[in-house]
């Protein structure tokens, strides 16, 4: 099932990564002002971890039907 965008049909997991990058952002800003990043061995893969949780709690949620994809 494609997303139909202006005319351009996009795959429904691109939504889902740009809500979980936009989550990632804001987990990231909050993380450096408490000073999390500081004490992580290593700070870009600290992010990407999370970025990867919260994509997967996403699609975790679009697929039990907790979120409604479509535009």
């Amino acid at each position: 099932m494609e997303i139909n965008l202006f005319g351009v049909y996009v795959a429904p997991i691109v939504p889902m990564m740009l809500a979980a990058w936009c989550v990632t952002i804001g987990l990231r800003g909050a993380a450096s002002r408490i000073g999390l990043l500081r004490r992580v061995w290593h700070p870009a893969l600290f992010v990407l971890a999370i970025y990867v949780v919260t994509l997967s709690a996403t699609v975790l949620l679009a697929a039990r039907g907790g979120l409604d994809v479509r535009f």
